[in-house]
């Protein structure tokens, strides 16, 4: 394999063309697909050290293999203030590892209480299990509340910020500093943002998880997560849990995201310029009794989204007057916008998050938090922002 180009002077977008590119004997100009399981060595001595760590090399795809490692040296580039990276099968898997490799029994985790819906599953139910305890913050924006949660101690505090659906935003700063304070572990779910809007490592916080299948991707193709932190919190901590569970990524899976990623800039852009448009519109529409989005001085945390993030990305919450009838006959005429859970795809897609993401949360715990049920999730994608505008015009009459 060659070896990597030193970019450490280039811009952003220059390095999400280049970063981590290893090429074979052939001079492949687009990063090769090792679509392999295994790898073989020179003689026993060369086995022998690559598995002890005396040799660098690639031992076993559900470790790495040479497309994941482009991807992860790729993503490092991406993530302000991260040494080293881990990729998985998906979001889920990275946020699940990120907690499991180093919690045990008897410790406490503290996280905001919205929080998408698998994300409050293994927090309260998997946990759980294990005699993990925990507490949820109400209000994010309340230093107060965590510095309350955290009082008695904790091993780990889990950030949504923006938090899924409502876009809540946390000081990850503030929070960080009381954290680390009490020995605890700071992990940021940065999806909703992106590295390109907030740095969570930057502001203090230790780990930073993706649900990759997201804005990265962004075209709906594939599944796939990421951990990033410290070299040492990735290698001592992270990897030996992962190699030993197999959440591992497929390196076809890789390589599409090592494509996506080189329009990455170039996507959200576009994506963010038509949510501020979409946001401002909803904002002064009859029918639309809340718009939630940190672009918008409006959002009751824009203070804070103001000092930490460097854009408002491609999510917007709005509630419909009226309820479920309401949001569902709303959804229901859409022409252009598309129903669907997922987000982060080219297309803009809408759900109803209590009856689909979040309808794991009981009713009575969703009012509180804000996920009523005219809330609709609003993934905005990259058509023209008149067209989406005219969607729900004809939708909302």
């Amino acid at each position: 394999m060659s070896k990597q180009k030193d970019l450490s002077h280039t811009a952003l977008e220059t390095q999400l063309l280049h970063a981590g590119t290893l090429r074979s004997q052939y001079g492949e100009v687009s990063e090769a697909i090792f679509l392999n399981s295994g790898f073989c060595y020179d003689s026993a001595h060369t086995a022998e050290k690559r598995f002890n760590g005396e040799e660098p090399g690639f031992v076993y795809s559900r470790y790495l293999n040479p497309t994941l490692k482009m991807l992860e040296d790729r993503l490092v580039a991406l993530e302000k203030g991260a040494e080293a990276a881990c990729v998985m099968a998906s979001g889920m898997a990275a946020v699940h590892a990120s907690l499991m490799c180093f919690l045990k029994t008897g410790d406490h985790v503290v996280a905001n209480r919205v929080l998408f819906g698998s994300c409050y599953y293994i927090i309260t139910e998997i946990l759980n299990r294990f005699g993990i305890t925990y507490t949820l913050v109400d209000d994010t924006s309340d230093l107060g509340e965590w510095k309350a949660a955290m009082a008695d101690g904790c091993a780990a505090v889990f950030i949504e910020s923006p938090a899924n659906p409502t876009l809540g935003i946390t000081d990850i700063a503030e929070v960080s500093k009381l954290a680390h304070a009490k020995g605890a572990r700071v992990i940021v779910d940065n999806v909703f943002a992106t590295p390109l809007y907030q740095s969570p490592l930057e502001l203090g916080a230790d780990v930073v998880v993706y649900s990759t299948t997201k804005h990265m991707d962004g075209q709906g193709r594939v599944l796939g997560g990421c951990v990033l932190g410290s070299t040492e919190y990735i290698t001592e901590t992270l990897l030996p849990y992962h190699r030993h569970t197999g959440p591992a990524m497929s390196p076809f899976t890789a390589w599409l995201l090592l494509k996506s990623l080189e329009t990455f800039t170039l996507r959200m852009q576009r994506h963010t310029e038509n949510a501020q448009k979409v946001a401002e519109w909803l904002g002064q529409h009859s029918q639309i009794s809340r718009v939630f989005y940190p672009g918008l001085p409006s959002h009751p945390h824009y203070a804070i989204a103001q000092k930490q993030m460097t854009g408002g990305s491609a999510l917007i919450a709005f509630e419909v007057k009226g309820g479920k009838e309401a949001a569902f006959a709303m959804m229901n005429r859409l022409n252009l916008i598309t129903i669907s859970n997922n987000l982060g795809d080219g297309k803009s897609l809408v759900t109803h998050p209590a009856t689909t993401t979040h309808s794991n949360i009981d009713a009575a715990t969703r009012q509180e938090i804000g996920i009523t049920d005219g809330i609709v999730r609003f993934s905005v994608g990259l058509e023209h922002a008149d067209d989406l505008i005219a969607d729900l015009q004809q939708a909302l009459q």
